[in-house]
């Protein structure tokens, strides 16, 4: 256990950052999910441009890397070319 005054402080402050990154983290993955699965290509161009600030500010707070970051914003905007069958 912390001995010191700051430390107890900076496990507290270390606690609240883990569950927020933790919230954006599984928030974003779960868009990037129902994303994934629309069907509808109008209501994907529409949620297309949210998903993408939402990667783009989870490498912004180095939640994730920004390499992967883009490599899951190029994923999704290969798939607005829907095939019409």
């Amino acid at each position: 256990m912390a001995n010191h005054k700051a430390t107890e402080k900076d496990v507290r402050q270390a606690a609240k950052r883990r569950d927020r990154n933790r919230y954006y983290g599984k928030t974003t993955r779960n868009a990037i999910r129902d994303i994934r699965g629309l069907k509808d290509e109008k209501a994907y161009d529409e949620q297309l441009p949210l998903t993408v600030s939402m990667i783009d500010k989870l490498a912004k707070r180095g939640i994730i890397h920004k390499n992967k970051a883009s490599n899951l914003k190029s994923k999704l905007a290969k798939k607005t070319t829907f095939k019409t069958a």
